[in-house]
């Protein structure tokens, strides 16, 4: 039997790599069946490693969008063009004036693997300042 080409993660160097080798994947214009099946592959065993070793386990929805824009070395407008959402939609949730839609929870969580929950946590806006007449 030949051995497995993909394992399940258990160090932080591969976690990388396969978090790397699932963005190049995913963002190929047509994907063969079987760079499908990897995409899937990936996407469960990043998230039983993040679920594992959970480093958001604390972490509001805001702070764990800016370390994985970060860690992903993405900008507000990148991200925007990426998810085909409005650049001033990233900014108004990064500076907490809004909240994100069920489908842009779904964009995010695709967008980085990681479980739709983390995205989905209650958190406090910003105060509105009101506008003098």
């Amino acid at each position: 039997m030949e051995p497995l080409k993909y394992k399940v993660i258990k160090s932080t160097t591969q976690y990388n790599q396969y978090c790397k080798l699932l963005e190049g994947l995913v963002t190929l214009k047509k994907k063969s069946a079987a760079e499908a099946d990897l995409i899937e592959l990936l996407q469960v065993l990043i998230e039983k490693y993040d679920r594992d070793n959970s480093t958001f386990s604390d972490a509001g929805p805001v702070e764990a969008l800016r370390y994985l824009m970060k860690e992903h070395g993405l900008k507000s407008i990148d991200l925007a063009k990426e998810l085909a959402i409005s650049p001033s939609l990233i900014s108004d949730f990064l500076h907490r004036r809004r909240g994100l839609s069920k489908e842009n929870i779904r964009k995010l969580s695709a967008r980085f693997s990681v479980d739709q929950e983390l995205f989905n946590r209650p958190y406090d806006l910003a105060p509105q300042v009101k506008k003098r007449s």
